[in-house]
Order: C-alpha cells, then structure tokens, then sequence
C-alpha cells in the first residue's frame, strides 16, 4: 500500500466540498459575458449551455488526472481494492464534489427526463465513490471509471457544437462525431467492460456489501452506456437529413 494510505477521510470530504465549490464559482463566472449569443434565447438555454461547459471541464480534469494516476503509480492497475495514494485518492473525491454539484444544478434549473436519466447516474457513482473514499479502498476501481471521461471530452464538445448552431454537414462537428464514437469504443466500452470482468473474477475478493454496490453499479452504467451509444449512431450516423435536431 502506498504510504499515503494513512489518509484522512476528512481530507476527502475537504475536497469534495472545495470541488463543488470551485464549479459552483464557475457557474457564476460564466454569466460574465461567456455565454455565447446563440445560447442566450432563454433561461433554459442558458443554463444548458453553462451546464454542458462545467461537465466539458470535469471530463477533461479527470480524464487526464485518472492517466496520470496510472503513470505516477503502476501498482494502483496490479491492486485495485487496497493500493491508492493520495493523488489518486483525491482524483475521486474530487469528481463525488462535481456530481454532487451536478445533481443540485439539474435539479434545480432542468426537469426534462435527460436530466432524471443523468441525476439517476450521478446518484449511482456519488454512493459507488462515497464508499470507496469513506472506507479508502477500490480506489483504483474508481479511477479505472473515471477514464471514460476522455471520452466525455468528445461528447460534452458535440452538445456545445449543438448549441453554437454547427451542423451535422460541417466538417468540424462531423470530425468531432467521429473522434467522440472512437474513443467512446476505445474508452467507455472496455473500461466498463474490463470492471465488469474484475468484478465477477474477484468475487471471493470483495464483501457482500461492496459486490452488491458493485454489481448494482454497473448494471444501471451500462444500461445507460449502451442507450447512449445508440442514440449517438442513431443522431450522427444513421440519421436523416431533416431540420430539426435535438441536442442529446
């Protein structure tokens, strides 16, 4: 184990606090002027286009971190129940504070059934990662879920194109559909995938409780991931040319 192990959790529930924060500020300093105009017409869209930018922000901080994290320490993929470190530890206690921040701000601006679908999955993972960091294991888990936000990356780019009014005929936003289903296969899909495979291989390894949560997990993810999937080649790949296009 590394020898942070001796962390607090009351330095994850600091970070998770300063996380929520630091997007709740963020928020706020969006309404300076950041907003561009084609996202101005009311209220809701607004607040849609300040939303898709802080979730853009989270993808891109704790995709990268999440790599980082197996860089900096190798033996965080050989032992994914007790093996963390400080770095790693504060990665997921960072991305419960933006969930938790997430699931305030839908509630309270959006109630659309997307944003019931997403308050489903941020509840999920909040319970998942407040576990992990509470009794400070699986965190390697953890960060081998967070790699699908270098996915998210891509994703969170194709709404905000969206909303700016590119068309699914120009070649920037074509380009960005295309990267966004490739590393939506090279990313999400085998690290939701590989989870799934350690979880049942090490089922003599983790508690009832912790299996439970586990398997519960995964279930709604991947239910979730494999709708998202479709509606993605369904809106960018298999459509037809008509006027009117919902942002997903």
């Amino acid at each position: 184990m590394d020898t942070d192990a001796d962390i607090s959790p009351k330095h994850g529930a600091l970070m998770i606090l300063s996380s929520a924060v630091c997007f709740m500020l963020t928020d706020k300093v969006l309404n300076c002027g950041l907003i561009p105009k084609s996202a101005q017409g009311t209220s809701l869209s607004r607040w849609r286009y300040k939303n898709i930018l802080l979730s853009l922000i989270h993808s891109v901080i704790t995709g990268f971190w999440a790599v980082a994290c197996f860089y900096r320490q190798p033996s965080l993929a050989e032992d994914m129940i007790s093996t963390f470190s400080w770095f790693s530890y504060s990665l997921v206690a960072f991305a419960i504070g933006y969930f938790i921040h997430d699931i305030f701000h839908m509630v309270l601006n959006d109630k659309s059934r997307q944003s019931y679908e997403l308050i489903a999955h941020h509840i999920v993972v909040v319970c998942c990662f407040g576990v992990t960091t509470l009794y400070k294991q699986f965190i390697g888990y953890a960060v081998v879920s967070l790699l699908v936000e270098l996915n998210g990356i891509f994703l969170h780019m194709r709404q905000i194109m969206q909303i700016c009014g590119y068309s699914r005929q120009d070649d920037i936003y074509r380009l960005n559909s295309l990267v966004n289903i490739a590393t939506y296969i090279a990313f999400r899909i085998p690290a939701l995938a590989w989870m799934t495979r350690w979880l049942v291989i090490n089922r003599d390894l983790v508690s009832l409780p912790f299996y439970t949560l586990g398997s519960l997990g995964m279930a709604v993810i991947t239910v979730m991931t494999t709708i998202l999937f479709w509606r993605l080649l369904q809106k960018d790949f298999l459509w037809r040319k008509d006027k009117h296009q919902k942002i997903l």
